[in-house]
């Protein structure tokens, strides 16, 4: 009797509360956009005339510049891991190495947020190139993927936060010869780093490298005229970057700022005070702990990143966390370059001042062995290119050769660069007497991160990256 009294009144409480709108989460949407070999400083904010981006120009004008933000390891697959784990790479096990697995015990972001509430996704490229096989995942650990993000949207409940991972294919090769000139951009203009030949070539090789970029800076756009559309783009926090440097030799897969510097700018209106260029050091690791966190949730105990909220939501310019004074980076195997299938291992500290590299196995090559051909040619660390070709091809060129040195040859176990001398990280003060105590410091530093990360490595040479599986292509002469 007592139920069929209350049900009546339950009926009049649920049609009550529907003809209210129901309140809208208050927690930031958030908009990952990542390129694909794009590195720094090419993007108009950071003085690059040449390449045209607006979208990033102006997500930098109305929100931060970074000026120091470094991948966790300059190799798409780890890179995209530690992105996504907030943990050191040498944290995730097969993880560490290109064309991989991402086993499922490593917790990732978008599915802490999707637990609480969030609606996550991705389009593009998201952790990858790899394979879900064995690992325990069913999806791609970027989310749930869709066509375009404009149906993420069209699909998303009303009142929900969501988390989207936008990954753009661009700027990574092959290019189109000739579009970055036919794009109305001139060879005469760009600026060539030291450390490629100067050079027609070389010239319009960066040209159709720009093109792509242009390309990722219009779809980002795009995006953003989507999220105005839907009336969500003042508490929607939006970050635009890389994951690692050009694909040029000395450039991708090295851990000099050439591999592992790369563009970094974030919007959020609702929080984020306008037009403010920061300096402090900013690894790929600290973006999970920073998205948990502004989403209103602890990072997770096991990631070795830290939330730069505190930056974000800061009004200061300049160098605004003391500590953020230093970041780490590291490479494992990228193709399967050295005999054996052997990686060729590299620890770096950066900080203001300096950079120091370890090259863990300086017997080996840095960019695969000299006469072991893979998909992407011999020395198959550096994508095919014009440019590579040039090098390779005219590599007794005395006008030539100390570029080949610098990308293909061998190199010694340790490297330090003084940046106040050597912006661009060529010649190696490493031994030399004058730099015996910043050397030492440097190294006593690095290893202790080491350490502290739980590192195979820091307790001595070890194979397990080389019993990896290699899940991607291979090339028929390289078959185990």
């Amino acid at each position: 009797m007592y139920r069929r009294l209350l049900r009546p009144i339950a009926l009049l409480v649920l049609t009550s509360l529907s003809a209210f709108p129901v309140l809208a989460d208050q927690r930031p949407n958030i908009l990952f956009c990542i390129a694909d070999d794009w590195g720094w400083p090419h993007a108009g904010a950071y003085g690059d005339a040449v390449v045209k981006t607006p979208t990033f120009d102006r997500i930098a004008e109305e929100g931060v510049l970074f000026n120091h933000v470094y991948v966790p390891s300059p190799s798409c697959t780890p890179c995209r891991g530690g992105i996504l784990t907030g943990q050191a790479i040498h944290r995730l096990e097969e993880g560490g190495n290109l064309w991989s697995i991402l086993p499922g015990k490593f917790k990732v972001y978008p599915d802490v947020l999707e637990q609480a509430g969030y609606q996550v996704g991705f389009s593009g490229k998201g952790w990858g190139p790899g394979s879900l096989k064995g690992t325990g995942r069913t999806r791609n650990p970027a989310g749930p993927r869709y066509k375009n993000f404009r149906e993420f949207l069209e699909k998303l409940p009303d009142g929900k936060p969501f988390c989207f991972w936008f990954g753009s294919f661009d700027p990574h090769r092959p290019y189109r010869a000739g579009s970055g000139a036919d794009a109305g951009m001139k060879a005469e203009d760009v600026q060539v780093p030291s450390w490629l030949p100067d050079t027609p070539v070389v010239r319009n090789d960066i040209l159709d490298y720009y093109f792509e970029v242009q390309r990722f800076d219009r779809n980002v756009g795009t995006c953003l005229d989507w999220i105005r559309k839907a009336g969500k783009l003042e508490n929607t926090l939006v970050v635009m970057t890389g994951d690692h440097g050009m694909p040029f030799p000395r450039a991708k897969c090295n851990v000099y700022d050439s591999g592992a510097r790369v563009p970094f700018a974030v919007r959020w209106p609702a929080k984020i005070k306008p037009g403010r260029v920061v300096d402090d050091f900013v690894s790929f690791t600290d973006i999970a702990p920073t998205f948990l966190e502004a989403a209103g949730l602890d990072p997770l105990p096991e990631m070795t990143g830290r939330s730069f909220l505190d930056v974000l939501l800061s009004d200061r310019s300049g160098r605004v966390d003391p500590a953020r004074d230093k970041v780490f980076i590291e490479r494992e195997r990228h193709v399967l370059g050295n005999v054996g299938h052997q990686s060729y291992p590299m620890r770096a500290i950066r900080t203001d001042e300096y950079l120091y590299i370890r090259n863990l196995r300086p017997h080996l090559w840095p960019a695969a062995e000299p006469q072991r051909m893979t998909v992407a040619g011999k020395f198959g660390d550096v994508d095919g290119s014009p440019t590579k070709h040039q090098i390779l091809s005219r590599r007794a060129d005395p006008a030539i050769a100390p570029f080949f040195r610098r990308a293909f040859a061998q190199r010694p176990g340790e490297e330090l660069y003084d940046l106040s001398q050597d912006p661009h990280q060529i010649s190696n003060a490493a031994g030399k007497a004058e730099y015996a105590e910043v050397q030492a410091k440097l190294r006593s530093e690095l290893d202790g991160w080491m350490q502290q990360t739980a590192d195979p490595r820091a307790a001595g040479e070890t194979d397990i990256w080389d019993k990896c599986p290699y899940v991607g292509q291979r090339h028929p002469a390289n078959k185990p």
